[in-house]
């Protein structure tokens, strides 16, 4: 079992984790994680984003003028 101090919305504070015997087979790496206080669960999801490519905006075209 892993342990880390998070806030504890229910206990409010800081305290103790511990991430139970994780049946998924994420080992140390377990999202879930409970409170050693009152026994909430919690979730860490780690999220990754990718960076867009930004649409390049094109110039306006020139217009010809032609002579009268």
């Amino acid at each position: 079992m892993s342990d880390r101090e998070l806030y504890c919305d229910t206990c409010e504070g800081v305290v103790l984790f511990e991430a139970p015997l994780c049946a998924d087979g994420h080992g140390v790496d377990c999202p879930e994680l409970v409170c050693t206080g009152c026994g909430a669960a919690v979730l860490v999801a780690t999220i990754t984003f990718r960076p867009t490519t930004r649409s390049r905006r094109r110039a306006p075209r020139a217009t010809h003028r032609h002579a009268a």
